[in-house]
């Protein structure tokens, strides 16, 4: 029994020293937000009523940018969601802004 678990480790070892010569992990260089969450990020600063869309919209976003609001107790709450929202924001400011013609 000790002999395969021997194995089954060595083999575990071995296939992630591989993948990650294979597959090297590189940095996001891409835009974070989809024109569809700038679209509703956008709407969610304007006084109008905010639909279930864009708050699925602003609570995807928020997820991109790190927050997690599924844990129970959070100890660095309202810390991490505040982080989270200026991430966003400059997102947001970044990415999603038109320059103004004029």
């Amino acid at each position: 029994m000790s002999r395969l678990l021997t194995n089954w480790s060595t083999l575990f070892a071995v296939t992630m020293l591989v993948a990650g010569c294979v597959a090297p992990v590189m940095p996001y260089t891409g835009p974070h937000l989809t024109p569809t969450e700038c679209r509703d990020l956008a709407a969610l600063r304007t006084n109008a009523p905010p639909t279930m869309a864009q708050h699925q919209s602003e609570l995807g976003a928020l997820r991109k940018a790190g927050y997690d609001p599924s844990p129970w107790y959070d100890p660095y709450y309202p810390d991490d969601l505040q982080a989270a929202q200026r991430l966003v924001d400059y997102w947001f400011q970044t990415e999603c802004q038109r320059p103004q013609s004029g």
